[in-house]
């Protein structure tokens, strides 16, 4: 590490961990730096957490980064998990914990009510997207209608990145793609806030400025400096964004036509359009750059279930798994799953959905169980990609990145079932190498198209995609013909 002067840093929040990188202006990865922490669920449908660990969890990873090394840090990037709703007040103080994004579905009834006072159409107008429980706008009104008292301590609106830009610079900002994600506050067309909505959503909630994720927020000042190792008072930091869009800039996934899929706890979806692309099954945002927009769609769990599964069946070393599931072949030997299994996010917006196992018998095995749950990811991302298309969305290349690529069983799964190629990269180490991109950009005018290549390219076999063809159809019928039944469980499940 000597041979280098200057590096930049990233970090991302993530729901089950912070992860930092030390970059060199060459696309080096330098050091890498992990940080685990565990979400609260403090009652049913609720999934929060305590925003202040994100910054004590950026000072340790910092300081493990620059420890022992000569390297200057001379930009700093920045991303997390969202949207998420931190409030504060003018101190930049949490009044409550983090509510989460989609997988924390407690304001059900702050999405109907606000799409009966503004109108569905007009916020799909206005918005791209209808109000879902990943729209932070009903979360912010929840807290005002349960919690007043929090509520009307309340003056600044924070997500992961601009929390941790808050506390570097003391500057308060959002970029563009996270705030249009506080639906309905947020309008695509105007590119800024649409005050007349937030007066009534938020009531005295004074909205942060907006940047674009590249655009450099401010610098680390006095104050900050002195709570952290190796990073220097006047060091700039870019505004950042959202992870999923921090892992699409990572790969390369920025010119409209781009797709970037996300293996991770969850599948992740983003499709970047020239214009808005209005849709009521996903969700339309502002780009990380100017003259850019995207389509995205989250499952609400996937890598979860394989990790669950790993647990069920005593805790089976996951190349094993793999291995197994393999061997299962094409369709799991007559298994299907549906992996709602956390309720789902898009397409459907059903917090009630639940998971499914249709087919067993006593002769299947934990291979064939394992091969079920990542063919049953893969439909779901088939299902994602025939809503971008129904809404007019160009799919011309599919970038993957994420864990789950790290074996290549499942994203064969996925290009078998989809029929799509994937185009993988060297580099997968995902949002926190997007921002230090972000960061390069900024401050060095670094040209970083270079810097994170193509390491293989995934291509669907088309006699497992004719076989998927038809296992796909009936995964469609499974939903609908076991619907009211996982609803009524639901219901048990959360009286319980």
């Amino acid at each position: 590490m000597t041979k280098y002067e200057e590096a930049v840093l990233g970090v991302d929040i993530g729901t089950s961990s912070a992860k930092g990188v030390l970059v060199a202006l060459d696309g080096t990865i330098l050091r890498t730096a992990t940080r685990e922490h565990t979400v609260e669920r403090p009652a049913p449908g609720h999934v929060e957490m305590d925003a202040r660990v994100w910054w004590e969890e950026f000072v340790g990873i910092s300081a493990e980064l620059t420890a022992g090394t000569d390297v200057r840090v001379t930009g700093i990037g920045v991303s997390g998990m969202g949207p998420c709703v931190v409030l504060a007040d003018d101190a930049g103080e949490p009044v409550r914990p983090a509510i989460l994004y989609g997988v924390d579905t407690r304001a059900e009834r702050q999405i109907q009510e606000l799409t009966d006072r503004f109108g569905e159409d007009e916020i799909l107008s206005r918005s791209g997207c209808v109000l879902s429980s990943q729209a932070a706008g009903p979360k912010i009104r929840w807290v005002a209608d349960h919690e007043p008292d929090v509520f009307s301590r309340a003056t600044h609106l924070f997500m992961p990145s601009s929390y941790l830009a808050f506390r570097l610079t003391g500057d308060y900002v959002l970029d563009h793609a996270s705030a249009s994600m506080v639906t309905p506050l947020y309008d695509t067309s105007s590119l800024d806030w649409h005050r007349p909505w937030a007066e009534q959503v938020a009531p005295g909630l004074e909205l942060p400025p907006l940047a674009w994720s590249g655009d450099i927020a401010g610098t680390v000042t006095a104050a900050a400096a002195q709570q952290l190792s190796g990073i220097e008072a006047g060091t700039p930091v870019v505004a950042g964004s959202t992870d999923a869009w921090a892992e699409a800039i990572s790969v390369g996934a920025t010119s409209p036509g781009d797709v970037m899929l996300m293996y991770g706890t969850t599948t992740f979806l983003v499709a970047i359009t020239a214009e808005p692309a209005p849709s009521r099954a996903m969700w339309v945002t502002a780009g990380t750059t100017p003259g850019t927009f995207t389509l995205s769609g989250g499952m609400a769990s996937s890598g979860a279930i394989t990790g669950w599964m790993r647990d069920l069946t005593g805790g089976a070393d996951f190349e094993d798994l793999v291995l197994e599931a393999a061997a299962s072949g094409v369709g799991a030997n007559g298994l299907l799953m549906l992996p709602y299994f956390a309720g789902e996010r898009s397409p459907m917006h059903d917090p009630s959905a639940r998971g499914v196992i249709a087919g067993l018998t006593l002769s299947h095995t934990r291979g064939d169980l394992y091969r079920a749950t990542l063919e049953a990811a893969a439909y779901g991302v088939r299902h994602h990609l025939e809503e971008l298309r129904a809404a007019g969305v160009r799919v011309e290349r599919v970038v993957a990145v994420g864990g789950g690529t790290q074996n290549e069983l499942w994203p064969q799964i996925v290009s078998d079932v989809t029929g799509l190629a994937q185009e993988i990269p060297r580099r997968t180490v995902g949002a926190s190498y997007g921002t230090s991109m972000l960061a390069a950009r900024a401050v060095h005018g670094q040209d970083t198209d270079a810097w994170n290549s193509i390491d293989r390219v995934c291509v669907p076999d088309p006699a497992a995609t004719a076989r998927y063809d038809e296992l796909y159809r009936m995964y469609r019928e499974l939903y609908p013909a076991t619907r009211d039944i996982a609803h009524s469980l639901a219901s048990m499940q959360s009286e319980g």
